[in-house]
């Protein structure tokens, strides 16, 4: 028997149900993009390593650029598998007013090195495209990361302080600086998001 006070179980499950939506809607509009990927991460650094490796040992700066646009497809395409599956496991919105501004964010300067890497091959100024391609990602990163969790612009900072590195270091050492930021950045920051945000 209850009590007259104490609603039946049910109501408790039924108003328990209508304020976790209510707390989880208002999250949504406040929060922050959470499906930013760890363990997809680190393996998009791990491409990016394999990437500095390979692309070492050409000597034709075609097959340079072959090497690294190749290892971004691949490398995107693992990152965005990674998303689409920590959103899923975790229940969050890839359509959710977070997940859209940070998408809106990342977007325009990956576009924007997109173009350039066109100029600059049309030009032949294969020595400025590390610089530019560690430039612009970091500050995607950055712009993003401010719909996303704290550490991200962290990463994406370092990737400009590598980038900026870039343009006033000799062309040979491209490769490792390439191979730093696209690699060993996003290796440790995978596994730290990872860890402290869930794969």
């Amino acid at each position: 028997m209850h009590s007259p006070s104490t609603p039946p179980p049910s109501a408790l499950h039924e108003t328990a149900a209508d304020n976790l939506h209510y707390i989880r809607a208002t999250m949504e509009r406040a929060g922050s993009f959470t499906a930013v990927p760890g363990w997809g991460g680190a393996v998009m650094g791990l491409i990016g390593l394999a990437a500095a490796v390979i692309a070492s040992q050409q000597n034709a700066p075609l097959a340079w650029l072959t090497t690294w646009l190749v290892a971004a497809v691949v490398s995107s395409a693992a990152g965005a598998l990674a998303i689409v599956m920590k959103a899923r496991s975790a229940d969050v919105s890839l359509v959710s007013r977070p997940a859209r501004h940070f998408a809106f964010a990342f977007s325009p300067p990956l576009l924007v090195g997109a173009v350039l890497t066109i100029a600059l091959f049309r030009e032949g100024l294969f020595t400025l495209m590390p610089p530019v391609w560690l430039l612009l990602y970091g500050a995607a990163v950055m712009t993003a990361g401010a719909f996303a969790v704290r550490i991200v612009p962290l990463m994406g900072l370092l990737f400009v302080l590598l980038g900026t590195i870039g343009l006033f270091t000799p062309s040979s050492w491209h490769n490792i600086i390439l191979g730093i930021g696209f690699g060993m950045l996003h290796l440790i920051f995978g596994v730290i998001i990872a860890r402290r945000y869930g794969g």
